[in-house]
């Protein structure tokens, strides 16, 4: 079976920008002497891959540890960062690099959404615009609309175990449970009450559906405490739907429930300047 082929830096760009996922655009800007790679070339470094090459050696890694350095600490934006190929690099080159690092932190929060019913649909449709990154679960199989693959920042996911998919959560994911059985909603809030992590839990339903989930999931262990976390029935926190009851008037509640504990730090997505746009900056900075 042939590998699969190497991502190149802007396929993995697109993705990971997509996917609302943390990484760093490194471009050549400018370079003297003898050097790898030409006034340009660019790679992209992810929290544990990296896309495409600036040439290898010890100078490439020297950018690859730069960049993960300001992607761990959540950085954002652009700074200029100089290689002399025989000094700071210890490569015998003996030319000379400016290099480029375009921090991207990621999307300011994640949505984690289980249920792709109406309700689920239409609260994707809104929450589209925000700068957060959704990760939308469902046990059935083909239910997915096919626009979903088209939008950024949204990740499809086959949950056949929920407990699973749960357990594959990013911390400080804020969860919105409605899937289409009460059973599988119920096995859900178990399992994101267990744990200690999830920055909100939301449950659709009456307040009869969360009397009889309080009685259950207290037989499972979970205190009044932790039985607080859970806002069942979803939306009523900013005045609710005002009787109606359609996916969308509910999606819009919940999702402006969801709004003041999220926040509002935004991270627009970038494509990277181009390089001829570089080259002129830098060179006008020269004269």
């Amino acid at each position: 079976m042939n590998a699969p082929r190497p991502q190149a830096w802007h396929e993995a760009l697109h993705r990971l920008q997509r996917e609302g996922l943390p990484h760093a655009l490194a471009t050549v800007v400018t370079s003297a002497g003898s050097t790898p790679r030409e006034p340009g070339a660019r790679m992209v470094i992810a929290e544990s891959e990296v896309f495409d090459t600036l040439g290898g050696g010890t100078f490439e890694f020297q950018v690859i540890d730069a960049a993960r350095e300001k992607l761990a600490r959540g950085e954002a934006g652009m700074s200029l960062e100089a290689f002399a190929l025989g000094g700071r690099s210890g490569q015998c080159c003996g030319g000379f690099v400016n290099v480029l690092l375009e921090i991207f932190p990621g999307s300011a929060a994640t949505l984690a959404l289980f249920g792709a019913g109406h309700v689920g649909t239409e609260l994707v449709r809104l929450a589209a615009p925000l700068p957060w990154r959704v990760l939308w679960h469902d046990s059935r199989d083909d239910v997915f609309p096919a626009w979903a693959a088209d939008q950024s920042r949204l990740n499809c996911r086959h949950a056949a175990d929920p407990q699973a998919a749960v357990a594959a959560l990013p911390a400080g994911s804020h969860a919105l449970v409605l899937t289409h059985d009460h059973a599988e909603d119920r096995v859900l809030v178990d399992a994101l009450l267990r744990r200690d992590d999830i920055a909100s839990i939301g449950l659709i339903g009456s307040k009869s559906k969360w009397a009889n989930f309080r009685s259950r999931l207290t037989d499972a262990g979970h205190d009044a405490d932790a039985l607080a976390r859970v806002r069942c029935p979803i939306g009523t926190a900013c005045g609710g739907t005002g009787g109606d009851k359609t996916p969308y008037a509910i999606a819009i509640a919940a999702l402006a429930e969801l709004l003041p504990m999220v926040g509002s730090a935004e991270r627009v997505d970038q494509r990277g300047l181009e390089p001829a746009e570089l080259r002129a900056l830098f060179s006008e900075q020269s004269r």
